[in-house]
């Protein structure tokens, strides 16, 4: 009797133990080969979007650049929309980002700037503290125009450099002055070529222009004289690029004006004779190969448009354009040589210098100095109107 009712306990007891334990078993693996599935489409689809990123010029690490792409699809609206303003800023503060690169490709790095205007967003790449978990740090930056990408020189000339025309046109002795700066390899000289070029046209159809109402204070051709005169300072030497580098040097006058002393100044009578002589200049820049850049530009070229009366040659207006030269990070001069090693020194050292000067020019207070004699590009600033 015992004996059968063991049987019996195990016949009836025994066998539905045994098959809830074979459904588990086949549910965890039913989930494993679920998660397989899951993991190899996953991983399918990370090499097609990457080969995608790498067709569309970003590669990189494909998470990271699937969280910047998904936080831009997010904020996209909060971009403003470009406004002129006839109250232009003393000092306007224009930024604009740049493609990546051939070489930033190659080291496989994504592009983590974003462009909303007016603010530009640095999207830094982190793990969390399990070592596995990405996600992305957001540094905001805010200016008065910034530019993505996608815009043209047109476009930063239109909201930075155009409204400064009729300014020194004015005939007032208006002074301004455009800076290109940036790291060596940002796009600076692109940019600027291109705005030169601009500003020839708009210059010329402004004091051609018969379509505004005739006012004898303002500048003309019939009253004015457009000449042209093109520097650069280099490792603390300054030469005139349209007089076969000739030495120049930096005076102060009687009324406390910094003068480039034997600097020639060349007329220009339409746009085409301006593009000549600003070609001209620019071929004979300092330029030298970096790691960043294989034709970094190693001097600060100083463009200057003066407006003078035909009469007296006393000075109606002043345009000053100016190129400078690419900063450097201490990790992008490893394989520098003494000389550019030098090059970058001086190059850091008169950039913090003008820093300084245009930081103290717009702090407002005007009892507070400012150290022009730091850096021979300081006189550049000198002007009652930067555009920067």
């Amino acid at each position: 009797m015992g004996s059968s009712r063991r049987s019996s306990a195990g016949a009836t007891g025994g066998a539905p133990a045994k098959d809830q334990t074979r459904l588990r078993i086949e549910k965890m693996e039913a989930e494993r080969e679920e998660r397989r599935r899951i993991m190899q489409e996953r991983k399918i689809e990370r090499a097609e979007e990457e080969q995608r990123n790498i067709a569309a010029g970003n590669p990189g690490d494909v998470d990271f650049i699937g969280l910047v792409r998904k936080w831009r699809e997010t904020h996209s609206d909060t971009a403003q929309s470009f406004s002129s303003s006839k109250q232009h800023p003393k000092i306007c503060i224009a930024v604009r980002k740049r493609p990546v690169s051939e070489k930033e490709r190659a080291k496989r790095d994504h592009d983590s700037v974003t462009c909303l205007h007016p603010t530009v967003w640095v999207h830094s790449a982190k793990l969390r503290v399990d070592g596995i978990t990405k996600y992305l740090d957001h540094n905001s930056f805010r200016f008065d125009y910034s530019f993505d990408e996608t815009s043209t020189t047109e476009d930063v000339y239109n909201y930075s450099a155009m409204p400064l025309i009729e300014f020194v046109c004015s005939g007032k002795g208006g002074r301004a002055t455009v800076f290109a700066y940036g790291q060596t390899g940002s796009g600076k000289t692109f940019t600027m070529n291109g705005i030169q070029s601009m500003v020839a046209e708009d210059l010329f159809h402004l004091l051609s222009n018969d379509d505004y109402e005739y006012d004898d204070s303002k500048c003309t051709l019939d009253n004015t004289i457009v000449t042209v005169s093109f520097f650069e300072i280099y490792g603390g030497r300054i030469v005139d690029l349209l007089n076969n580098r000739e030495r120049l040097k930096v005076l102060e006058d009687g009324k406390g004006e910094v003068v480039v002393s034997g600097l020639e100044e060349f007329e220009s009578n339409d746009p085409a004779e301006f593009f000549a002589l600003v070609d001209a200049g620019n071929k004979k820049r300092t330029t030298h190969s970096t790691e960043a850049n294989d034709t970094s530009s190693r001097s600060h070229a100083i463009c200057q448009i003066l407006l003078r009366d035909k009469a007296t040659s006393r000075l109606r207006g002043k345009l000053s354009l100016v190129d400078l030269a690419g900063s450097e990070r201490g990790t992008d001069t490893k394989s520098h040589n003494r000389q550019r090693r030098t090059e970058s020194s001086e190059i850091n050292t008169s950039l913090l210098a003008l820093k300084e000067c245009i930081r103290a020019l717009d702090s407002g207070k005007g009892g507070r100095h400012v150290p022009y004699r730091a850096s021979k590009v300081r006189y550049t600033v000198e002007e009652t109107r930067v555009n920067f």
